[in-house]
Formats: structure tokens, sequence, C-alpha cells
């Protein structure tokens, strides 16, 4: 390029008629041309045009200033999209003049125009939030709502049941059948009906008194047995269940079998500090009211009891999470304990209600099974449903055997849903804290929406 500008000025509009960027009118090969013209504008020496010099005509200022009179074009109208709308350019169309379309202020709406309806990934086209999170299993691999915990303990029981009810009616029919030969005889159940009666001694009533509590501890304690069989196994079964893999009950029963003598000393561990954090809160009271007598002491040992179960209820709630720490974890009792306060804290309040509504939907449902079986029962036994409503009737062995038919499906239902609520808020605990979705997407080996890149 030649020191002289042999193209139109910066800002020159296109000859009349011609459109922007043809060629003008041939001119006279001896029409004298550079600096000799005679309509040449002078120029101050050593002026150079750059070599990016746009075609003539092509170029305008996009914030020149308008003509008088003339007003100047709107600005489009903001997209939804972040960020600044760039310049408005003239109102022939793109930028600068450009008459492509689908560019900045184009009508097309192209790819990436700004303010284009229904552009794609542009100014305009707006942010539609996060993608999905991975779900390989019965909950999506993320922080879990209250209502997906629960749908999570019904869907593992739904998709695998073979495995879950096989399980759960092992365990509920080798606990009750115990429970029904030791009631039928062993146990005596004479201390219900001196109780019952308003002549008794006070002698009478404390032998009644111990025969039923007896009675009533070895009931639970194989209850609790079978309890924590059946939270051995189905934390294991749930565990996988969120990875979509299924296990069969021996698989389950092989992975469980090392920690289920732990599992078994957590839970009279946490027996134990029940009933003694209850003894402390009675013993005042009760002290009292054996020396002294009156309202005072009577009052005392309610408040004791009130507040040893407060205590008591914010300790299990602590500890809650323990069981299934030490199932995934191969923890020991006491890591066991302190992984469950880790998880716990600063979420007790969300941990308890959500125990406490499983609790209640649980029993609900037991109730729903076991209270027609128990007046079945009782109609079929000798005293009749009058007997059993007064306290007075036989509990023979038709009465042991339909009665606990109705438990062994009320525990068939009952235990997939603690168990499996438990382990789920154990994962969910985990992943607001620790971002163990992260391992689980790999574990999957889940690559659908929000898997982890390279996982």
């Amino acid at each position: 390029m030649n020191d002289t500008p042999g193209w139109a000025s910066p800002g020159s509009a296109p000859l009349d008629g011609q459109e922007p960027g043809a060629p003008g009118p041939a001119e006279p090969a001896d029409r004298p041309t550079g600096p000799d013209r005679p309509d040449a504008e002078p120029t101050s020496p050593g002026t150079k045009w750059s070599k990016e010099q746009p075609p003539p005509g092509q170029w305008s200022a996009p914030t020149g200033p308008t003509a008088p009179g003339q007003a100047a074009p709107p600005p489009p109208p903001p997209g939804p999209g972040w960020g600044t709308p760039p310049p408005p350019g003239p109102p022939g169309g793109g930028y600068g003049g450009h008459p492509a379309p689908g560019g900045y202020g184009g009508p097309g709406g192209g790819y990436g125009g700004y303010g284009a309806p229904g552009g794609h990934g542009g100014w305009g086209g707006g942010w539609g939030g996060p993608p999905p999170a991975a779900k390989p299993g019965v909950i999506p691999l993320r922080p879990l709502g209250v209502g997906e915990i629960l749908d999570g303990a019904v869907s593992t029981m739904r998709t695998y049941w073979r495995t879950v009810l096989g399980i759960s009616l092992t365990v509920a029919v080798l606990t009750e059948v115990i429970v029904v030969l030791l009631q039928g005889l062993v146990l005596d159940d004479t201390g219900t009906e001196v109780l019952n009666d308003p002549d008794a001694t006070l002698s009478e009533l404390g032998d009644a008194l111990a025969d039923t509590t007896l009675n009533s501890s070895v009931v639970l304690l194989l209850s609790l047995i079978g309890t924590v069989l059946a939270t051995a196994l189905l934390t294991t079964v749930t565990s996988r269940a969120v990875l979509g893999k299924t296990v069969t009950t021996a698989e389950a029963w092989r992975d469980a079998r090392p920690q289920v003598l732990k599992l078994f000393g957590l839970i009279l561990l946490l027996l134990l500090i029940t009933v003694a954090l209850l003894a402390a809160g009675l013993t005042p009271g009760l002290i009292i009211t054996a020396t002294a007598g009156g309202d005072a002491g009577v009052a005392l040992t309610v408040l004791g009891f009130m507040a040893g179960g407060v205590v008591a209820v914010w300790l299990w709630v602590r500890f809650s999470l323990a069981s299934p720490a030490l199932m995934l974890e191969k923890q020991g009792v006491k890591k066991a304990m302190g992984r469950s306060v880790k998880l716990v804290r600063g979420s007790w309040w969300r941990v308890f209600g959500i125990q406490l509504l499983a609790t209640v939907i649980a029993n609900v449902v037991a109730s729903i099974i076991v209270i027609p079986f128990t007046f079945v029962a009782a109609a079929l036994g000798g005293d009749g449903i009058g007997g059993l409503l007064a306290g007075t009737g036989d509990l023979g062995w038709t009465f042991l055997v339909v009665s606990g038919i109705g438990s062994v499906i009320g525990s068939m239902i009952t235990f997939p849903i603690t168990a499996g609520v438990t382990v789920l808020l154990y994962i969910d605990q985990r992943i607001r804290r620790e971002a163990l979705d992260l391992e689980l997407v790999r574990a999957a080996g889940t690559r659908g929406p929000g898997a982890v890149p390279g996982s």
C-alpha cells in the first residue's frame, strides 16, 4: 500500500444508488491520481493508513453522532441473559452496517444473537439451572428432602422386595416363635391379674410387678435382637440399593456378619445409657417420697422422670446414626458413636424430626395390622374380646399364635422402613457434610446427567 489514501475516508457514505461494497465507475485512464488530483484534499506529510483499513463505505462508528433533526435508533431491549448488551448499530441491520442476519441486534435471532427469542446459549438465552443429579438407585445423589428419604426407604422395599421382605420375614418369624414359646411355657401371666385386683396386698403387688417387668424385659430383649439382626442385614441392602446394585440375602449376611456383635454392643450400650439417665432422674423423687412422703416427692419424681427422658432423647438422637456408621464404615462402637455425633451436630432437630416421623409411620402401619389380629385372637380365645378389654383374658395358645402372626406381618413391613430411613439419613448427612455424592457417583459408574467428568 502506498502512502496516499487510495480508500474512501472513514465514515463516508456509499455513492448514491450504489450498494455498499460495489465497485464504482471506472476512472479515466488519463485522470491524475494521488495528491496531483485537482479535487484531492490536502494531506499532512507522513500520513499513512492502516493495513486493516475497511473497504469503502463499509465502516461506521457505532456511537457516532446522528444527523441534525434525525432521531437515534432505539437500543434493543435487554434479554433475560446476563451481561450488558452491545451498543446499538445503525437501523440497517448488523453491527456497524454489516447486513449479516442474526448478528447483534439482527432480527434473525441467529446463534448467540443478543435479545433473539429462543436463541441458543447467547445473550438472551438465560440460564436453565444445574443439570439434574445422577440417580443410579433409589435416591438422587444430592442432598435429600424428607419426602425423598421416606420414598427411598419404600422404593428399596418395593424394588428389592424379595431380599428385603425375605430378611424381614425370616427375622420376624424366628423372633416371634421364641417369644410365643416363652410366653406359653415359661413366663407367668398371673402378674397382670394381681395388678388389676384392688384387694391385692402390697407384697402381692410387688411380686406381680417384678414378674411383669421380667416378662416385658425378656420380650423386649428378644425384639431387640430381631431388630438388630434386621438392621444389620437391611443396612447392607439399602446401601447397595442407593448405587442401583442388587444383593442377595447370603451376600448381605456375609457382609454384615463381622459387625453384628459390635452392633449388639452398641444397642445394649445405648439402652444402658437410657436406663441410667431415667434412673438418675427418678432417684431423688423416689427417695423423698419414701422418707417424707407427700405431694412434693411425687412432683419431684415426675419432674425427674421428664428431665431424664429429655436428656435420653437428646443423646439417642445424637447417637442415632451410629448403627449405619458401624456397619458401613466397619468402625468400632466408640468410633461409630463419635461419627454419629459429628454428623448430627448442627442438624439435631432435622434428624429428630425425620426419625420421629419414620417411627410414627412404622407404628401406625404396625397397629393397622396387629390390632385386627389381636381382636381376632381374643374372639377365638376363651374369655373373648370383653376379657381382653378388661385385662382379665387368659393368654392361651390360640391367642398367642394368632396375635403372633399379626406381629410377624407388622414387623415384616416396619423393619425395612425404620432401617431404610436411618441408612438414607446417614447417607444424606454425609452428602451434606463430606460430599459423599461424588464418591457414590464414582462407585456407581454413572455417566448420565450430574456424573463426575472423567469418573
